[in-house]
């Protein structure tokens, strides 16, 4: 394996040298502004003194939408940060879940929003959680981007954690959602793949003048689920503002069948956003953007159930700030640039209270990430696309805890969940090569090298004996894809890439509590690594749109829990190992077929099989097969939808020894389900839609994999949006 990563990098840098060397042999460093290809970020502004009329269905507004059945070609993803690409001529498997589309689900909850994607399966250990999995990996392993900054830090939790919620559904534009490791663009952490939320923000700059305002409600009657958000726009010459405020309230949640209420399953959140962009030209724009999201007392609802505790985040909030600028046509090496700076800061409290005990437990972790990216993109000679760029985030963390006895009132320092004032440091740089190696052929190659830096004192051993350490992390990732065009309407794909994972703050230092015992520090670890291989075919014709991939990923390094050999506050400690060695291999496919008169077929499959090579036993967690088909309706002219589909998820018996411990996982396994499903919508005039949604129709009782709470039982769904 090490020679394999030597031979890839050594072929990548090779090839981005002889590219540079062609453009100096050609006699110019780059495309001259006006001649590079790279899409313009921008839309030429308003020129003339005229007044500008309102905007109207086609020029900003909330539903200013391509309603319609896009194709492969069509949707493009800006991977990178540094301009739009067709998601056909591309060899990662990838999926977007458009605005449109966001529009016809009116999900209450960002989890809620990913629900039904292929090869993604939401994990709900807590109603206000919901943690993806993604090619049978979560939590730490898959890497979540909010507008391309890291949403995960140090401190996220091993396994499945509850952070995706902490995302206003009612803000976000479009979701993509990219499959497989993206360490080469993207740092440590993206093995299972990586999701990037894009969140909504001014249109029209430059067409139109003027202000809009839209409000919207969305309900789901299984929990009572009341979802309000409140947006306006204003527009001037060269810049815009769009500005949004939510509520969401949830009642406890009703389970299928005759199972009936399920108590600990009810919170609160608020959120509110504003983005600002400024155009300085044509091809140059500046953003800022602020976010804030706050739950302020969420039941982590398994505790209840299997602890016997009552267990609060209390409270939950994100905080995210950046400043960007970016734009094209500089020339030389630099036709596309854009550079961020970020703070995000994740503050999490918690409340435990063994039932019949006098102690409540409070913890507050607070990470402020502070972020700098800068990417940088070129066409050399029209020879190819060259990417590269580099990235730094720094977490500073301060974690407390009190112990407050409810009979005195008797306030006592306690053993944080983290050790204070400590910090987590990442550094990358990458470079990646586009290139037309044929008329047919187009291949892409990259190298990352990560160097991280960690500086802490855990309390380690069973006499908590102070310890200060400092390891760093260092690694060269690489990556290499293949397009080969059969024909127009046909590619076959193929790539090769390298996954990485440093130990986090929460593998290194945490002493937290979980259904198994306490986990303690583990200060000896080392980076998990991976390597995936995949081929594909991407099919796109104006009627039939099918992705086909078969993947395997060979783990290495993988850290696992083990018990330590004593306890810790009358609990079993639990110490992380790298136990060694582990695979996945699987399956996915999303198609549709488009009839006539806006009708059409779609579905999707997906499969996963894991297993420790070293424990000779499943991996933990993998969730079973599970697919989807349906029937759905699109009227172009009149804006009207329809869709009719049933979700299929098989059993799932192939557990781990941990699984088999797992209060939240049935004894034998999770038992399959389907569960019938409706949805429609209308819009109304050019001032508003209207969604309505029947879910679970048959009221099938069930519980996704791993789960701690139940699913909805039988659910109507209304969404409705007005534009003022």
């Amino acid at each position: 394996m090490p020679k394999l990563r030597c031979l890839l990098s050594v072929a990548v840098l090779a090839l981005i040298t002889a590219n540079l060397a062609l453009a100096q042999d050609s006699g110019q460093a780059g495309t001259p502004a006006d001649e590079h290809t790279l899409p313009e970020v921008l839309v030429q502004p308003q020129e003339s003194d005229e007044p500008v009329a309102e905007p109207t269905q086609s020029d900003g507004s909330p539903f200013d939408l391509p309603f319609s059945y896009p194709g492969l070609a069509a949707e493009t993803i800006d991977i990178g940060g540094l301009g739009s690409r067709s998601v056909f001529d591309m060899p990662e498997s990838i999926t977007i879940r458009s605005r449109q589309r966001l529009i016809e689900m009116a999900p209450t909850t960002t989890p809620k929003a990913l629900e039904e994607e292929v090869g993604v399966i939401i994990q709900r250990t807590n109603a206000g959680g919901g943690s993806p999995f993604v090619r049978g990996l979560t939590g730490n392993m898959v890497l979540i981007l909010v507008d391309g900054v890291r949403l995960n830090n140090s401190t996220f939790r091993y396994g499945p954690n509850q952070y995706l919620n902490t995302i206003d559904p009612g803000g976000i534009e479009r979701i993509e959602v990219i499959r497989g490791p993206q360490s080469v663009l993207y740092g440590s952490d993206a093995i299972g793949g990586v999701i990037n939320i894009i969140t909504r923000g001014p249109k029209g700059i430059g067409r139109w003048r003027g202000s809009t305002a839209s409000f919207e409600q969305r309900f789901s009657s299984s929990d009572g689920g009341l979802y309000s958000r409140l947006n306006a726009q204003a527009n001037f010459e060269l810049s815009g503002v769009f500005a949004g405020g939510s509520f969401l309230n949830l009642d406890d949640l009703d389970a299928g069948g005759r199972h009936g209420r399920q108590p600990w399953t009810a919170y609160e959140q608020s959120s509110a956003d504003i983005k600002y962009d400024y155009m300085f030209d044509r091809c140059n724009m500046f953003t800022m953007a602020v976010q804030h999201v706050v739950q302020p007392d969420t039941p982590q609802t398994s505790s209840f159930t299997d602890s016997n505790e009552s267990f609060y985040f209390s409270p939950q909030k994100r905080d995210l700030y950046y400043l960007r600028w970016q734009g094209t046509g500089l020339g030389g090496l630099v036709d596309a640039y854009r550079i961020t700076a970020s703070l995000n800061r994740q503050q999490e409290g918690r409340r435990r209270q063994k039932f019949g005990s006098t102690q409540i437990k409070r913890f507050i972790d607070d990470v402020q990430t502070t972020g700098v990216n800068v990417l940088m993109a070129s066409e050399p000679a029209g020879f190819g696309r060259l990417s590269y760029g580099i990235d730094w985030y720094h977490d500073e963390i301060n974690s407390a805890r009190v112990n407050i006895d409810t009979t005195t009132g008797t306030v006592t320092p306690g053993r944080s969940s983290f050790p204070d004032d400590s910090f987590y440091s990442r550094f990358g740089m990458f470079l990646q090569e586009e290139i037309d190696l044929t008329d047919r052929l187009k291949g892409t190659g990259g190298v990352r090298y990560t160097n991280i830096q960690v500086g802490s004192t855990p309390l380690v051993g069973p006499s908590e004996t102070p310890v200060h350490i400092s390891p760093s992390f260092q690694n060269w990732s690489g990556q290499i894809g293949l397009v080969y065009k059969l024909n127009s309407f046909t590619h076959l794909v193929a790539s090769a890439s390298e996954g990485f994972r440093a130990p986090s703050m929460d593998d290194l230092t945490a002493m937290r509590t979980t259904h198994l015992g306490i986990d303690v520090p583990s200060p000896n670890l080392g980076p998990e690594t991976s390597w995936n291989y995949e081929v594909g075919l991407k099919f796109d014709t104006p009627r039939l749109r099918v992705q086909v991939f078969g993947f395997w990923t060979y783990l290495d390094g993988l850290i696992v829990r083990r018990p330590a050999g004593y306890t810790i506050e009358g609990l079993p400690a639990y110490i992380k190992v790298n136990a060694g060695e582990a695979r996945i291999d699987g399956i996915e496919l999303a198609g549709e077929y488009l009839l006539h008169d806006g009708w059409s077929l779609y579905g999707n499959y997906s499969y996963a099989f894991g297993q420790n090579i070293t424990d000779n036993e499943p991996v933990s967690r993998i969730p079973p097969a599970q697919g989807i088909a349906g029937v759905r309706w699109r009227s172009t002219c009149r804006r009207r939808w329809f869709e009719l589909y049933d979700w299929m998820v098989a059993q799932q018996h192939r557990l781990s020894a941990r699984d088999r411990d797992d209060p939240r996982i049935a004894p034998g396994g999770t038992p399959g389900y389907h569960t019938l499903n409706l949805r429609a919508g209308t819009y109304i005039g050019n001032n508003g839609e209207l969604s309505v949604g029947l879910e679970n129709i048959l009221d099938r009782h069930y519980r996704v994999h791993a789960s701690g709470i139940d699913a909805p039982g039988i659910t109507l769904t209304l969404g409705y949006e007005l534009v003022f």
